[in-house]
């Protein structure tokens, strides 16, 4: 088995890790094949028991003897992202891709993004699902809005950014996980973090299995949680995009409110006043976080 360069697949270092929470129904049918598909390519796989109340433990401990197999468990739920980031820190592989262990990803699909990533040495490859249905519309409308919030407030060329199928490389991944949240924002994250530190980050479409067993976690609470991880983020990154924006907003209403107030003779307007005083307000906040932007980078 080669990649399109004729790189052969048992020389990609790779590591799959796979966040776990209560899929006892799953696993069972998930964990032989994909054994069997990492052992043939030497690749590892790293499971992280998010602290499942089910028996997704029992179930992980019958195949603790596959030497291609780690299983790392948590006495409590730290959430998606921080089941990720457990996996991230005892990995020691070039690379990692993490996948879901729901059995909605295709093992082929897996290398699909190792072909793609060596052939055009990404640092990130990320499995774009842009045009598939498998969601309903009110989460596709969701993400949609988060998607639009994400690229107006940063430069953003990718789709598909909450993508769990993400291949990467391990030594950027450690570099920059403690930028990233522990709940489902972690893939939304960790993506804009390496877009934003001019790595390059590519997509490549995959196909989506209809979950046949289980319950997804995400709701609007993951969705609101997830814009707060971006602005969070972008305060951090480019703060003045943020307050710039609001500065101008209020400055630009405050005298399209107040100057035809003067110009009747009228006196200064109390609320055009508030307006501007806002608008700067804004903008000294702005230069304050973009300072403190400036020294956290550095001690990250």
């Amino acid at each position: 088995m080669t990649t399109g360069n004729g790189k052969n697949l048992t020389a990609v270092d790779l590591t799959l890790v796979i966040p776990c929470f209560n899929e006892q129904d799953t696993l069972p049918e998930v964990l032989p094949d994909l054994i069997k598909f990492c052992r043939q390519r030497d690749w590892k796989i790293l499971i992280v028991d998010d602290g499942s109340t089910d028996n997704s433990k029992g179930i992980l401990e019958k195949f603790i003897g596959e030497t291609c197999l780690k299983v790392i468990y948590h006495k409590v739920n730290r959430g998606y992202g921080g089941a990720i980031k457990s996996g991230i820190i005892h990995c020691d592989t070039e690379y990692i891709i993490t996948i879901d262990a729901d059995n909605q990803h295709y093992l082929s699909d897996i290398e699909k993004l190792v072909n793609v990533l060596i052939n055009s040495d990404a640092d990130m490859v990320i499995g774009s699902r842009k045009g598939q249905k498998n969601a309903s519309f009110l989460r596709r409308m969701g993400k949609g809005i988060i998607r639009n919030i994400a690229r107006f407030l940063m430069k953003l060329e990718i789709y598909d950014i909450n993508s769990g199928m993400k291949l990467y490389r391990t030594d950027l991944a450690k570099k920059y996980y403690n930028l990233c949240p522990d709940s489902m924002a972690y893939s939304d994250i960790i993506a804009l973090v390496f877009i934003y530190f001019k790595h390059l980050v590519i997509e490549e479409p995959i196909s989506i299995k209809e979950r046949k067993t289980g319950k997804s976690t995400i709701g609007v609470n993951t969705a609101l949680q997830t814009l707060m991880e971006i602005l969070n983020i972008i305060v951090l990154f480019n703060p003045m995009k943020i307050f710039l924006t609001l500065s101008i907003v209020f400055i630009v209403s405050g005298l399209a409110w107040g100057i035809p107030i003067v110009l009747n003779g009228r006196g200064i307007s109390t609320g055009s006043l508030l307006a501007l005083n806002t608008g700067l307000l804004f903008f000294i906040l702005g230069l304050i976080a973009e300072q403190l932007s400036k020294i956290r980078k550095n001690l990250n």
